[in-house]
């Protein structure tokens, strides 16, 4: 395990928080909750059919153990309670009988714990779209004050090198407004993972270098930014080598903050940001780790569908994280 799991799991372990994973009868599922429950890190809850989820933990000599709790949609003894709060919570989008059927689906249900406080997070996505992962969180938990969409960032590692892409999931050509409200949320996220966030609006432009529609975009996103977070260290238009080299942002931004020491990269669309940590991963041998969901009131995360249980296991422990954050943040 990297560092990097090192310190989160040393954080996440004295308070082990309870991570929802939806598809219980996944084989890697399985695996990676019966590890979350042997390592006592967090306390996993499988939904599903007990007696389905046993028998294929057993057929794949899977051991659960006793921390790892099964919730069945079927047969759950508060479910009146949690179809009052789901229609409550969607203000006459949904009835009683609407609820009752959109409550059995897993992602409905494990979506539920986590708002009414049963759960502090999910992990989701290794059987499933990301649309049927975020759907209902956006319905349910819904994004945080100020904050209009969720988007989705990667966690780049490379031994001891960090750095943070976004938006490399959910938005496919995001305005201004969205791009400065995306760095911002993105420049918290970097600070889960214990860096000093100093994002990088990036551009095929620097300061002005070519003017188009897409570079003044990235230029008057950077300005929103800043505006709204004057803590934090956020400039841009920048080409990636001028954010990134000392001496190439000697030459091309000589007065900016950064000085080629950027860690978070807020790239102008999901097409340049898909493609960029995919090539820092192919190319570059960074683990890409995410992608990692932001800007909703409680941590909702989405696997590929390509994941392995070492994925699941991971991404509960940076769930398991935010959920800690975001309660010392509402505490403080």
């Amino acid at each position: 395990m990297s560092d990097l799991f090192k310190e989160i799991t040393e954080k996440v372990e004295k308070h082990q928080p309870t991570i929802v994973l939806p598809e219980g009868t996944d084989e890697r599922i399985l695996e990676a909750a019966a590890q979350l429950g042997a390592d006592q890190v967090v306390k996993p809850i499988l939904v599903g059919n007990k007696e389905e989820i046993t028998a294929k933990a057993s057929e794949q000599g899977i051991v659960l153990g006793e921390n790892v709790q099964i919730l069945d949609p079927n047969n759950y003894d508060e479910m009146d309670a949690m179809v009052e709060a789901f229609v409550e919570r969607r203000k006459g989008k949904e009835t009683e009988e609407s609820a009752r059927t959109k409550l059995v689906d897993v992602n409905y249900f494990g979506t539920m714990l986590v708002y009414m406080g049963k759960a502090d997070g999910l992990v989701s996505g290794a059987a499933h779209s990301t649309g049927d992962t975020v759907r209902p969180a956006l319905q349910i938990i819904k994004t945080q004050p100020g904050i209009k969409r969720t988007s989705g960032v990667f966690v780049m590692v490379k031994e001891e090198q960090k750095f943070v892409f976004g938006d490399c999931a959910i938005n496919i050509a995001p305005n201004s407004e969205e791009l400065a409200e995306i760095a911002i949320a993105t420049a918290e996220t970097a600070k889960v993972f214990g860096l000093d966030p100093k994002v990088a609006m990036l551009s095929f432009s620097t300061k002005g270098s070519a003017s188009s529609m897409e570079t003044k975009k990235v230029s008057e996103a950077t300005k929103l930014a800043q505006e709204s977070r004057p803590d934090l260290v956020i400039d841009g238009e920048f080409q990636f080598d001028a954010a990134f080299v000392p001496a190439v942002a000697q030459k091309k931004a000589p007065d900016s903050p950064l000085q080629g020491q950027a860690n978070v990269f807020i790239f102008p669309s999901l097409e340049s940001g898909n493609l960029g940590y995919k090539i820092a991963q192919r190319l570059g041998g960074y683990d890409a780790i995410g992608p990692i969901l932001q800007g909703l009131n409680k941590p909702v995360n989405d696997l590929s569908r390509g994941c392995n249980a070492a994925d699941v296991y991971k991404l509960s422990l940076i769930t398991a994280m935010q959920a800690i954050n975001q309660k010392a943040t509402t505490e403080a």
